[in-house]
């Protein structure tokens, strides 16, 4: 008996599947005009796209790549207030290009500069919104966004965000050198809140995967310090 329901179960899953197949063969057929209308116009739109990126993206990012320089000499310079608005030589501050140039790959990264240009100034709210409107990728960029914005709200004294924002920079994709760095800091953070265990987790990590980085170093001290204090 559950041979033959079995069967029957089968035949109805069959004649269901011919039916599916036997709707869309005549739903083509009625609609082919409509298919390839819509085709037509995705090819049209691909096309539309392609001719955009090469005859209007691509000059407008080397135009602000060229504009940006001007800002970027002044950042190195540890001019910050300049980068961000006016440095000179014909060029746009950052908060500027960001504004003007958003969408492109300078306008992007204009958001990155300022916002460590703000947290060099001491104006942490707008390195904290400039950082989040940035967009990042790659094996450091990600990370290193998240420490930062760890170390504007770490400058507010706000320990909760920045432990948080270190937590996500340490497990980021990110390379040795930032792993590292952020993990000691999630521990040095821990330690702040006398969080005895958290902390020696994190400087764990650190001796675990990373014991040759500049942190792995001499992670031993502080593995003891907390240690002690346990």
């Amino acid at each position: 008996m559950a041979i033959r329901r079995n069967k029957k179960k089968n035949d109805e899953t069959l004649v269901d599947i011919v039916e599916v197949k036997d709707s869309a063969s005549d739903w083509v057929d009625a609609n082919q005009k409509t298919i390839f209308g819509g085709l037509l116009g995705l090819i049209l739109l691909v096309g539309g796209f392609l001719a955009y990126k090469q005859f209007v993206k691509a000059p407008k990012e080397k135009e602000a790549m060229n504009i940006m320089q001007a800002a970027q000499l002044q950042f190195e310079r540890d001019s910050f207030a300049l980068a961000l608005t006016n440095p000179g030589n014909g060029g746009m501050g950052f908060l500027d290009i960001a504004q003007n140039y958003s969408g492109t790959a300078a306008g992007n990264l204009s958001n990155y500069y300022a916002g460590v240009a703000y947290l060099r100034l001491g104006k942490y709210d707008a390195a904290i919104d400039h950082l989040k409107s940035f967009s990042a990728d790659g094996s450091v960029l990600p990370a290193t966004k998240l420490g930062v914005i760890g170390d504007a709200y770490a400058e507010k004294n706000d320990l909760d965000s920045a432990l948080s924002y270190y937590t996500k920079a340490a497990a980021a994709v990110g390379n040795e050198f930032t792993s590292s760095m952020y993990l000691k800091k999630v521990g040095l953070l821990n330690e702040k809140n006398q969080n005895w265990s958290a902390a020696l987790a994190a400087y764990k990590q650190i001796k675990t995967k990373y014991p040759l980085s500049i942190d792995g170093n001499d992670i031993d001290k502080y593995i003891s310090r907390v240690a002690a204090k346990m």
